[in-house]
């Protein structure tokens, strides 16, 4: 394997950060519902409209992860308003952290966290926080093991489904 490198994204990258979404989230929640509700969610979410302002938001920064030249995942996390829903100033929310299939268990997520780490630390946040789908296990077991803790729940909305997230948090040195 290469070595993985993150650099922060612009709007330049627009159409990666879409295609990575459309891809890691379908492979990740594709098999737990329906398509039409898969399909609904990822033209809503995924957009180039709304993928193109997500990165021209101040308060959103996002994160690419490159193995040489091929982008296998990205980091967003919000911090002011653009929180989804928290929304305290003391706070970093880590929106996504979205890894391509075929590079899980190589520690890209890892490197990610570690960006958005870095990023709650640069801009003096008290904690981070984000909601996990409670039957993501591969991604509630990463949180623990980061030191994250349930606070609270919260419903996350996938075509007619409704889903329960876990709210988690890590409070910060």
């Amino acid at each position: 394997m290469a070595s993985i490198i993150i650099n922060k994204a612009s709007v330049e990258d627009t159409d990666i950060i879409q295609k990575l979404g459309i891809q890691t989230f379908s492979e990740t929640f594709a098999k737990d519902n329906t398509e039409e509700a898969m399909e609904k969610y990822l033209k809503e979410s995924f957009n180039s409209e709304k993928v193109k302002s997500e990165l021209n938001n101040p308060d959103s920064h996002f994160y690419i992860a490159w193995e040489e030249d091929n982008p296998v995942g990205y980091l967003k996390v919000n911090s002011g308003n653009a929180q989804t829903e928290l929304q305290d100033d003391t706070s970093l929310e880590i929106e996504r952290i979205y890894v391509k299939k075929s590079h899980h268990g190589q520690k890209v997520g890892q490197l990610l966290y570690d960006q958005a780490l870095k990023t709650a630390q640069h801009f003096k946040k008290s904690y981070l926080w984000l909601g996990v789908w409670e039957e993501n296990l591969r991604a509630l077991h990463f949180y623990r093991k980061n030191g994250f803790v349930e606070f609270d729940k919260h419903i996350f909305r996938l075509g007619d489904e409704e889903q329960t997230d876990l709210m988690m948090k890590k409070i910060l040195e």
